[in-house]
């Protein structure tokens, strides 16, 4: 009978730990993690406004070699800090300002929040976050964890909720790779914390 228990704990380990390998692995290249996915990139200021929006399919990611620090022999010592990105076959750099993709089916909780409340509202009795957990009980009900993005300044960009929330780091400097109930997110140049919903929502 122990040995069946011990088959049964390790047979559970090697899936929990392959489901974690996989998960790492899908985000371990950004430039093909987001190929044949509807997704949308947004870039933002420092007081968290949209700059501006691209939506595509099969979008790349990758780090621009070309302003990475390398060594004599040409080995890069220092990954730069600028990305390259394609977007149905159009292309487009960035660096600097916070940066995110969004795989379609996404739902960005701050952003439905902002159309009906007034998100520069001073009222520090309620923590901001927890405020607009609870006032948007119809998205976030019944989901595990929360992710709240901000801008490099500490100001909220955007909100996810979901249930099965993984990190990963990327090859990109400065970035993030999340996996969201199966759906990827890209967070480049971001503040961000990921809660267990039961600590908000009360």
């Amino acid at each position: 009978m122990r040995k069946i228990k011990l088959f049964i704990l390790g047979a559970l380990c090697v899936t929990i730990l392959g489901g974690c390998n996989l998960a790492q692995k899908e985000f371990g290249k950004v430039e093909n993690t987001f190929k044949g996915r509807e997704a949308v990139v947004q870039t933002y200021d420092e007081e968290s406004n949209i700059i501006d929006q691209v939506k595509g399919k099969s979008i790349s990611v990758t780090s621009e070699d070309k302003f990475a620090t390398k060594d004599t022999e040409g080995n890069i010592t220092k990954e730069s800090s600028v990305i390259s990105l394609t977007v149905g076959g159009k292309s487009m750099v960035h660096v600097g300002s916070s940066l995110i993709i969004s795989e379609k089916g996404l739902v960005d909780v701050f952003d439905e929040y902002s159309k009906t409340v007034d998100v520069k509202n001073t009222d520090r009795s309620i923590p901001f976050l927890n405020r607009m957990i609870n006032e948007m009980k119809n998205i976030t009900t019944g989901k595990t964890k929360i992710v709240l993005i901000r801008s490099q300044s500490g100001k909220p960009l955007a909100t996810f909720a979901g249930d099965n929330v993984s990190y990963f780091a990327t090859e990109i400097d400065k970035s993030t790779g999340i996996l969201i109930d199966g759906k990827h997110l890209f967070v480049y140049r971001c503040d961000y914390t990921i809660y267990d919903a039961e600590l908000l929502g009360k």
